[in-house]
């Protein structure tokens, strides 16, 4: 066989693994969405749900999620960015160093389930926190923040070095050179990780059956008491998330148009999810173009 055949060949059958890689994708998007997309109307979107009648929406949950989201984010951003420039920029080549990244490498590969418990155990039982949106959002870090150390990590790696020795070489210290010179050339990079975790994170499930809770009271958003379990903003109260809803709806089976709910639910997740990462690619060549002055590819 011919170099030039074989080469066709190869490109074929690359060619035909991302076609059904892209074919599997777009199946699962349009059936979730044909059979979700009926239920979704105003009331659906911002009434209460409701356990033994038809009729009830998904409000509340939407607002957990999104309030977990923001909590998590910003719990988490502060602490792999500081990971991601130690490990980077000061960290020695050494054993140490190592252990670091390979223990980042095994956190990120353990499965949520694990990490729920591992939260539930820790946060729930004995820091005594219950099933609350902090636990929540403390074991939602502990799940993604692998991830985000290594996205940050490779950011800032690819940064040259060439901008590196500039700045240090003009007398800055190596913290003014992450600050002003890294950190804004990877920033497109690391805006682009933080909003794929965020997708991942709003539909998150598994790890929040046990720390956040599986019940959404009535949010009552003129409530001034911090502490009440109305309160929206109150950290210390159990939040059925999104993704909870739909995994509860399917379990117990208690309302009577479950099936409705449960595919007005899917749909809703997935076309969020589906904005998260489209934002995440548009902010992605956005910056890259501002940052480098240049077109993006």
């Amino acid at each position: 066989m011919s170099p030039k055949r074989a080469d066709k060949i190869a490109t074929g059958v690359i060619y035909g693994i991302v076609g059904i890689i892209c074919a599997i994708l777009l199946f699962i998007i349009a059936h979730v969405l044909i059979k979700g997309l009926p239920s979704i109307s105003l009331g659906f979107l911002t009434k209460p749900a409701e356990s033994f009648q038809a009729g009830g929406g998904i409000g509340p949950q939407i607002f957990n999620s999104l309030y977990l989201l923001v909590i998590t984010l910003v719990i988490s951003i502060p602490i792999s960015l500081g990971s991601a420039i130690y490990l980077t920029e000061y960290a020695p080549k050494n054993k140490l160093t190592s252990a670091v990244k390979t223990s980042v490498e095994v956190l990120s590969s353990l499965p949520s389930i694990v990490v729920g418990l591992f939260g539930f155990l820790l946060f729930v039982i004995y820091f005594g926190w219950s099933f609350s949106i902090l636990s929540g959002a403390l074991t939602l870090t502990i799940f993604n923040l692998p991830t985000l150390v290594r996205v940050m990590q490779q950011s800032l790696a690819s940064v040259p070095d060439s901008q590196r020795e500039g700045t240090l070489a003009l007398g800055l210290t190596r913290w003014e050179c992450s600050k002003y010179i890294l950190i804004p050339s990877a920033l497109p990079g690391i805006i682009t990780g933080v909003i794929l975790c965020a997708g991942r994170i709003f539909g998150e499930a598994a790890a929040l059956i046990y720390t956040a809770g599986q019940s959404a009271p009535a949010l009552d958003f003129t409530s001034l008491d911090i502490t009440s379990p109305s309160n929206p903003w109150n950290l210390m109260r159990p939040a059925e998330t999104l993704a909870v809803h739909i995994w509860k709806v399917n379990s117990e089976g208690i309302t009577p148009d479950a099936v409705d709910i449960s595919n007005g639910s899917a749909a809703v997740l997935i076309i969020a999810i589906l904005i998260f990462n489209i934002l995440a690619r548009y902010l992605g060549k956005v910056l890259y173009k501002k940052m480098t002055g240049g077109a993006s590819k």
